[in-house]
């Protein structure tokens, strides 16, 4: 799978997304310098949303479109999105930017007109978010455009997931990457269940990553150990500015310790190897190995006390130590010298 000019494969780094989101706060200067601070925090990937409130809801203050049970508590979804969206006629100018800095940039669609818009934009994927994981015509339209989809599975059960594949498989699209999420905002951390990543890869044979809403770095790091290849996180320049999602979003500093986090635990990681490094076999110099403890007369024979394994390592392996035991010796040794095989008879 590539997007943009990144590949993916068992040993390619992990893609890090930042996650614009709301966290424009209605300013396109604001959403602009986001990018560029993304990129300077490391970020591989900027990611917008498309909708508008009439693409997501309808205006209705009926009970059933009034948020309950999270941090938007008593909002009205209508209200609430007319907020938060990203205007369209922004889009362009945002993409260019990020083009400018190196970023990869794409969006999350939320409806058949949002992928015609961006496809007018040459997007080089798509992301399902986790709340549209069941809009099973909306992915097939997504994946018929030939382009990686990558789906967050917040609220999917094992048949979500397998009917949003079967979508994306019936388009003939197999460029699809699964992303572990919590849909809490903020996500309880004990919540996160990462052993999902390495399952989510061998169970349904695609890449997999996390798309986090827990608050600092610990989670992507320990979904990088578990083999994510994608990290989403919402990146804003400032919590203080507000928005929706400020409270659950990272700042340029928390982005850029977390990206070196991530990058520091895939180095730690590395490869299967029972090679020694040179630093590794300058360390065998302090390992055990067999010294005369003892002055040891020409024809004395070796024994416990007078031969022992000890620290450093320039003797004789102590794998030796009861082959060598009772034989004698055929020079002059004091204490201190290394066992070596060239006197003892």
């Amino acid at each position: 799978m590539k997007i943009g000019n990144f590949k993916f494969n068992k040993n390619s780094e992990v893609f890090i997304i930042a996650e614009l989101s709301a966290n424009h706060n209605g300013s396109i200067d604001t959403a602009i310098e986001t990018i560029r601070a993304a990129k300077r925090a490391g970020a591989n990937c900027i990611k917008l949303q498309t909708y508008t409130a009439d693409t997501m809801t309808i205006e209705c203050d009926k009970e059933d479109f009034i948020i309950k049970g999270t941090i938007w508590e008593g909002a009205n979804l209508h209200k609430l999105y007319q907020e938060a969206y990203t205007p369209w006629e922004w889009h362009k100018q945002l993409f260019e930017v990020a083009d400018e800095e190196g970023l990869v940039c794409f969006s999350s669609p939320f409806d058949k007109t949002a992928v015609d818009y961006l496809e007018v934009l040459n997007v080089p994927a798509y992301k399902i978010a986790s709340f549209e994981i069941t809009d099973i015509p909306l992915i097939e339209y997504v994946a018929s455009k030939g382009k990686p989809v990558i789906l967050s599975t917040g609220i999917a059960t094992i048949e979500d997931i397998e009917l949003a594949l079967d979508a994306c498989h019936r388009m003939g699209n197999h460029d699809i990457a699964l992303l572990k999420c919590t849909s809490s905002y903020p996500a309880p951390i004990e919540e996160a269940n990462m052993c999902m990543v390495k399952d989510l890869a061998e169970r349904f044979n695609v890449i997999s990553g996390l798309s986090d809403h827990t608050l600092g770095a610990t989670v992507p790091v320990v979904a990088t150990c578990f083999g994510a290849k994608i990290i989403e996180k919402h990146f804003i320049l400032d919590r203080s500015i507000g928005g929706p999602d400020a409270s659950f979003s990272m700042n340029e500093q928390e982005f850029t310790e977390m990206v070196k986090a991530v990058r520091e635990a895939e180095s730690a990681i590395g490869v299967v190897d029972y090679k020694l490094t040179e630093k590794q076999e300058k360390g065998k110099d302090f390992s055990r190995s067999l010294y005369i403890v003892e002055d040891i007369k020409a024809g004395e024979i070796i024994t416990e006390k007078n031969v022992r394994s000890i620290r450093p390592g320039f003797g004789m392996h102590p794998k030796y130590y009861q082959k060598i035991l009772g034989k004698k010796v055929t020079s002059d040794l004091e204490k201190g010298d290394a066992v070596k095989w060239d006197y003892i008879n």
